[in-house]
């Protein structure tokens, strides 16, 4: 599971349903290394504290693969990584196969698997659309949060060294299903 783009995006207001919105879920791809904090990704806006954000939230990875499915289902974005909100896109993040509080090297830091994304009506704002939080509701295609145990840089191109897998916890996509 290999890193390929590290995203960050900066606080912006939007218009939506004729109201003021502000958010952070516009990321975008950077030339460099990341910091992940113990809290966040450092320079990455984190508006919604109550949601986003936190020791069990410091870093949202999602995985390229998934950018298929959607891209078939919305053809007229402009698609680049960084689309889903993610802090990191990676080749590929199988939810169905990570299983929570399992622990992962990746660059400089140490990430402890914490939950899947649940989608909100900014995700549909990202897409022009909210019937992408529907679609993104009915599939596994959740993306992972991660605690960051060890903080520290990452950069495109690192990869997802297995630590400690835990076999005796549920998958992502085992606990996504259980929130729907």
């Amino acid at each position: 599971m290999k890193v390929l783009a590290t995203n960050i995006g900066e606080r912006k207001v939007i218009q939506w349903k004729n109201k003021s919105v502000e958010t952070g879920i516009y990321k975008y791809p950077t030339n460099g290394s990341i910091f992940l904090g113990e809290e966040d990704v450092e320079d990455d806006a984190v508006v919604d504290r109550k949601h986003h954000g936190g020791s069990e939230q410091a870093v949202y990875g999602y995985s390229a693969q998934h950018y298929v499915y959607f891209k078939d289902l919305h053809p007229n974005l402009d698609w680049e990584f960084g689309m889903f909100g993610e802090n990191l896109t990676f080749d590929e993040l199988d939810e169905e196969n990570i299983t929570v509080g399992s622990t992962y090297q990746l660059g400089q830091c140490l990430l402890e698997v914490t939950k899947p994304r649940q989608p909100c009506f900014k995700l549909g704002i990202r897409f022009e659309t909210q019937t992408i939080v529907k679609q993104f509701w009915n599939s596994t295609k959740s993306g992972i949060y991660f605690k960051v145990l060890k903080t520290g840089k990452v950069e495109t191109g690192d990869i997802l060294i297995p630590e400690n897998i835990k076999k005796d916890t549920q998958t992502i996509a085992e606990v996504y299903n259980t929130k729907k």
